[in-house]
């Protein structure tokens, strides 16, 4: 009787070969009753947790001490909160699309957890491995936008709308230099699968470390914090301007589950950050053979490489998380016609000089016969420093020679004009 290892792989193709190693396909439906209780019982928890990390993160930058009443450290503020919102009236509002207005938060859900069902957090430790795993990925991500407009039009609320109308142009926006920054990590991997990228990682290295692959990654860090709406790019929830924007008619479980999405998001970003840049689980000092050792067909092998490469992988993670967390507590909101400006005009012009520069470090240092790493970054390291000198300088000479974008700034505090 075929498993549900060997259904998956007959529906891909016969050129399919899944990553998993025979000790799991052994099991059948073990694989998938595995991720189910992965996704559906261990995510959900993980992202109580940040929750209160972030808390208590955020407590810190402001002298505080945070939650500290529920539990030890306040450990169970969380789950406190979590019974709150579940315990909490339902409301839909008169003239709300009903069904719409239910649906929203469940497609956002849906989003996130597709998001991760790609992401390989150890040696054939990915749900699944479609052989376009990051166009996949790029995809469903895509769907928080269609999910945030529901939300937003079928409250029929003003606020909701134009909270929602936010949402929409700022994910757009920021999709495209997201996506522009993965390309080089498509170039230098030769594929679009995630797994295979985490291989390409183990054999040459991180590819964060070389010049193109550093601004890059900066450019996948501010998309990614804008895609999950975290600030300084939080203008779709500006509380000051439309109340909390596009789900302000949500309460009880719903509002619960944008807000698990939202979190869902922070941790799926910072894992993609993770597998694309960072090596995945992998350290500079661990050899490819520790992660090959998989290939063994016993759990022996498999439990000893993964646990360490999880335990990286989480510690990578919860670094990059921190990262989000950190820019929130410093930065303040930045205004709308700003947001957009940064987008468009700095990180699109760079995200696409930078694809050139990547091909010149492929040609340097991949392909075979090439000069070497030495070369690589005498070559394209002053590239990247003249791309992002020569952006900024063209916008800030545009921006003064303009009369119409110095009338843009308006009055100044206390000035005749206010």
């Amino acid at each position: 009787m075929m498993n549900g290892l060997a259904i998956w792989a007959a529906a891909t193709g016969p050129g399919y070969r899944s990553p998993q190693p025979t000790a799991i396909e052994g099991v059948p439906y073990g694989r998938w009753l595995f991720w189910l209780a992965v996704f559906f019982g261990l995510f959900p928890g993980i992202m109580a947790y940040v929750v209160w990390a972030e808390r208590k993160v955020a407590a810190r930058f402001q002298d505080r001490i945070g939650p500290n009443r529920v539990g030890p450290l306040g450990l169970l503020q969380s789950i406190a909160d979590a019974i709150k919102l579940i315990t909490k009236e339902n409301l839909i509002p008169a003239s709300a699309d009903r069904w719409v207005h239910l649906m929203a938060p469940v497609l956002l859900l849906v989003s996130a957890f597709l998001m991760l069902a790609v992401i390989p957090f150890g040696a054939g430790l990915a749900a699944v491995n479609p052989p376009s795993g990051l166009l996949f990925l790029v995809a469903i991500s895509s769907l928080s936008a269609l999910s945030i407009f529901l939300a937003g039009w079928s409250s029929r609320n003003k606020f909701s709308l134009i909270g929602a109308m936010r949402g929409v142009a700022q994910l757009v926006s920021y999709e495209v230099p997201q996506v522009l920054a993965t390309i080089p990590v498509v170039l230098w991997a030769g594929s679009l699968s995630l797994v295979t990228i985490f291989d390409r990682q183990v054999d040459r290295g991180w590819f964060l470390f070389s010049p193109p692959g550093l601004l890059a990654f900066l450019i996948l860090t501010i998309a990614n914090i804008a895609e999950v709406n975290r600030a300084p790019f939080d203008l779709p929830e500006a509380e000051s301007e439309i109340v909390a924007g596009y789900h302000t008619e949500y309460s009880g479980m719903k509002f619960a589950l944008f807000f698990l999405a939202e979190y869902l998001g922070i941790f799926a970003v910072s894992c993609l950050g993770t597998a694309l840049f960072l090596g995945g689980g992998t350290l500079p000092i661990v050899g490819g053979h520790l992660v090959r050792s998989v290939g063994a067909e016993t759990w022996m092998p498999f439990l000893f490489t993964n646990a360490v490469l999880v335990t990286v992988f989480a510690l990578k993670v919860s670094a990059y998380i921190f990262l989000i967390f950190w820019i929130r507590a410093t930065l303040p909101r930045l205004r709308v016609d700003r947001l957009m400006d940064f987008a468009w005009k700095y990180l699109v012009p760079l995200a696409l000089v930078n694809i050139a520069i990547a091909a010149a470090w492929f040609e340097l240092t991949i392909r075979p016969g090439s000069p070497g790493l030495l070369v690589g970054w005498l070559v394209t390291g002053p590239l990247v420093a003249a791309a992002v000198v020569g952006v900024g300088a063209i916008n800030r000479a545009a921006a003064s020679a303009s009369p119409a974008a110095r009338r843009a700034i308006g009055p100044r505090v206390g000035g005749p004009d206010a």
